[in-house]
């Protein structure tokens, strides 16, 4: 968790690089779990990351994952863990990863993320959600 950071939320958000086209895909993945729509999201490069998160660092390279919930932010593998978590049923089970020593999850998090665009590539611009999703969606 970042610092002692909390919010009074009615839904957990999760901000995601909206550009990024492995992000956007684990974002598909979340939302097709989540059928009770617990979680929102909102794109990095939106107005509630930058009303909500601290400053993000310059090169989006470094950028991660978010979750904000009731009890604080969350990021990198934290967030990940905490994701899955809300998702439930057997995609809870792999929060136990949680149990790993947080600095190698981040290590391999960040070996992830900073090559992300080299991976999947990148969006010029952020994704536009679908009817479907656009409840779920933050500025």
């Amino acid at each position: 968790m970042i610092g002692s950071f909390s919010a009074d939320l009615t839904h957990p958000i999760v901000f995601f690089d909206g550009q990024c086209v492995m992000c956007n895909g684990f974002l598909d993945w979340m939302i097709a779990i989540d059928r009770s729509a617990i979680l929102r999201v909102s794109p990095l490069q939106g107005e509630t990351a930058k009303r909500l998160l601290p400053p993000l660092p310059e090169k989006t390279e470094d950028w991660s994952i978010y979750l904000l919930d009731e009890t604080g932010l969350y990021s990198q593998s934290e967030a990940v863990v905490q994701i899955l978590r809300r998702l439930g049923g057997v995609w809870a089970l792999l929060s136990v990863g949680g149990v790993i020593p947080v600095a190698l999850r981040d290590a391999v998090y960040r070996t992830v993320a900073s090559n992300r665009y080299n991976i999947l590539g990148k969006r010029e611009t952020c994704r536009v959600p679908s009817e479907k999703e656009r409840s779920r969606f933050l500025p």
